[in-house]
């Protein structure tokens, strides 16, 4: 859908906290850039400042808080930390005059959301997850337009929404398995035992305890006959050595390499991850977050698992033991989960998010009311 404006769009892009609300912008940047619009970021001290200005995106900090599940003095505090970002969101905004505000959720994204509704600036909202979650419930009375991931979504939400799929970076599908391998010192094993298939297990962006220590017990014997690339966050490395096993902290571009040479995946149940894995075609076990966790991830988890496109495991019944057996079962199940994961067809979601953003675009942002 062509823009209505005469001249190109500025767009400012929000959402931080953790990569899941950050990365997903990167799949739109190739159809920002060829439709010549200008892009900026507004963003928290968080994850986000790094992987944006990697990009190449001007970022920018404001004052972010956080509403938790529980009784704490923090909450109050943080209903301040939240009015004081919506004051300097209000300054850029007014500053940067954007045609329009695309949020890709966490909770920087709310005092963003409501400045530019302040400042007559439409805001459209991308929800991820299968149940929308609190920032995207605070987002929506002064969204122009929510666009969402799975089709049940839709019957959650009020006002204007269209479902549009989840982007997904072009460079994860041009990952390199020969190169993966060989960041991973496997180059020589691959030679002498080809067949060994590998698993690549992660945590989300900050990593996965339960997760690391089922999989610490079991390496010695996993190993034996697979190969094992782990991610595992920041501050959170194993203290073993083998030939066939390599921990990573944290990668960037090295990621879609290491999705090439793995066989297998393991991993949380983060919507923009998952989506990410089933483009790939890759036989996966998720499991789900559940500590701290509003449940989102164990629905989304669960829609996956329907669809025949992942095993699931459920973290609280999570056991050296268990885990073994999983792998075992996913080895089993992966002839069939690939077949199913072909069906889904993914394209498109990067560009329909665009024309969404051409479409509620202001000429002109106004001063404020």
């Amino acid at each position: 859908m062509p823009s209505k404006l005469s001249h190109p769009l500025v767009v400012c892009l929000t959402g931080g906290g953790t990569a899941g609300h950050v990365t997903p912008h990167f799949a739109l940047l190739p159809g920002i850039k060829a439709r010549g619009w200008r892009v900026f970021y507004i963003g928290s001290s968080g994850i986000e400042r790094g992987l944006v200005e990697a990009q190449g995106i001007p970022f920018t900090e404001v004052a972010t808080g956080k509403l938790r599940r529980y009784r704490s003095w923090r909450n109050v505090v943080d209903v301040f930390k939240v009015a004081l970002g919506c004051v300097q969101a209000l300054m850029l905004l007014l500053k940067q005059r954007p045609n329009v505000v695309f949020s890709k959720g966490g909770f920087v994204a709310v005092p963003v959301a409501w400045a530019a509704w302040l400042l007559r600036i439409p805001v459209v909202s991308h929800e991820s997850d299968v149940t929308p979650g609190l920032a995207t419930r605070l987002i929506q009375p002064v969204a122009k337009r929510i666009v969402y991931t799975f089709a049940e979504t839709g019957a959650l939400l009020r006002g204007p929404s269209e479902q549009v799929g989840t982007p997904v970076r072009d460079d994860l599908l041009r990952g390199d398995r020969a190169r993966g391998l060989k960041l991973c010192g496997f180059s020589e094993d691959v030679a002498v035992a080809p067949a060994l298939p590998t698993y690549l297990v992660m945590g989300g962006s900050q990593g996965a305890l339960k997760i690391n220590t089922a999989l610490l017990e079991i390496l010695p014997s996993l190993l034996a006959h697979a190969r094992v690339i782990h991610l595992t966050g920041a501050g959170k490395g194993l203290a073993f050595s083998h030939p066939r096993y390599r921990g990573f902290e944290f990668v960037g571009p090295e990621l879609k390499d290491l999705f090439a040479a793995a066989d297998f995946v393991v991993s949380r149940a983060g919507a923009n991850s998952i989506f990410e894995i089933l483009s790939l075609r890759k036989p996966m076990l998720l499991i789900p977050l559940e500590q701290g966790s509003r449940g989102d991830q164990a629905v989304n988890a669960a829609a996956f698992a329907k669809a025949g496109w992942a095993l699931v495991q459920r973290e609280g019944d999570l056991s050296a033991a268990v885990f073994g057996q999983r792998l075992q079962d996913l080895a089993e199940a992966a002839p069939a989960m690939v077949q199913k994961q072909s069906e889904y067809d993914g394209k498109g979601a990067a560009v329909k998010i665009l024309d969404v953003l051409s479409a509620v675009a202001t000429p002109v942002s106004p001063p404020p009311p």
